[in-house]
């Protein structure tokens, strides 16, 4: 009888392994806070030139939008219009992106521990189990 990923390894392992998987998962996901800076008034970019340095906003990015939105509805075929939109949603989702924060809660060393533990041990038993136990 085949196991686990058509070999002779063990189903109990891989199920073990999975269940560690999860679990060591799910408690390092969830001891990750996650904030963000946006906002239509907060700096996206930054910009360089001649020495001084300008950031560009989430509103000045709605601008180009607003314009493409217009020049789609007035013609549909217009390229530029569907260029300007476009570009500015990919602009705005970039920045909302990379405006992320993520931060490691406050944890005891020995949390910590147990978080890794389960999720390398459960990786390690889990390939182990799609080995064949043969030979």
């Amino acid at each position: 009888m085949n196991g686990a990923g058509g070999t002779s390894g063990g189903i109990g392992q891989f199920f073990l392994g999975l269940a560690m998987i999860c679990g060591g998962g799910y408690l390092l996901l969830n001891a990750i806070s996650v904030t963000s800076s946006f906002g239509l008034g907060s700096r996206l970019y930054g910009v360089g030139m001649m020495g001084s340095q300008w950031g560009i906003t989430g509103g000045m990015i709605m601008i180009p939008f607003i314009l493409g939105v217009g020049m789609v509805f007035y013609n549909a075929r217009n390229l530029l219009g569907w260029l300007l939109a476009g570009g500015s949603l990919v602009a705005l989702i970039f920045g909302v992106i990379a405006s992320v924060h993520f931060h490691l809660r406050n944890m005891s060393s020995f949390d910590l521990i147990v978080i890794l533990v389960l999720l390398v041990g459960g990786i390690g038993l889990f390939l182990r189990s799609l080995k064949s136990m043969e030979g």
